[in-house]
């Protein structure tokens, strides 16, 4: 069926298609060269430049709108429960430990001292501190900027309203 005429045409193609590749690839390299030696090594120059309106080294600008005592202080309970919704996974308010401690009482209680609910050691050694709100808005911006090595892997509320009803909610629930 096959004689060796077809073998030589079969095996041409092979080779002649793996050079035309391995030119093709040597011509890209030439061409697109990434390396910093094709880009003026050390010495190259930025081209040009896109303001961001931040000069590096400034810091994060700060949070803009109401401190959080007046919105703590115009915080609505009830829309802190629908916040809430987004915490009931892990938390409850009926004096039992879900996979996180529960929450009755916890505005201005010590931190990590619900009995029989096994803390990380970072938030475990905070007993000394005290959940006031302001507390519990810094940590429920970010919970492991607050409490570095915290069990908890809720990335935070954004927004500074949410946090402050539903710490007026919590606040409720003694």
């Amino acid at each position: 069926m096959f004689d060796t005429m077809t073998m030589t045409k079969v095996l041409g193609a092979v080779c002649g298609s793996l050079l035309v590749f391995l030119l093709g690839s040597w011509l890209a390299t030439s061409l697109y060269n990434i390396a910093p030696a094709a880009h003026g090594g050390e010495h190259a120059e930025q081209a040009y430049s896109i303001d961001t309106g931040a000069a590096e080294g400034d810091a994060a600008p700060a949070e803009e709108g109401p401190a959080f005592e007046e919105l703590f202080a115009a915080a609505d309970p009830a829309a802190g429960e629908k916040v809430f919704a987004k915490c009931k996974a892990c938390h409850k308010i009926d004096g039992n430990n879900g996979t996180g401690p529960h929450l009755n009482g916890v505005v201005n209680r010590n931190e990590g001292s619900v009995d029989g609910f096994a803390y990380s050691d970072a938030m475990g050694g905070r007993k000394d501190q005290v959940w006031t709100p302001e507390n519990l808005d810094h940590f429920l911006t970010n919970p492991k900027g607050y409490v570095a090595g915290t069990k908890m892997s809720f990335a935070g509320l954004p927004k500074a309203q949410d946090r402050a009803n539903v710490i007026a909610y919590l606040a409720q629930n003694p």
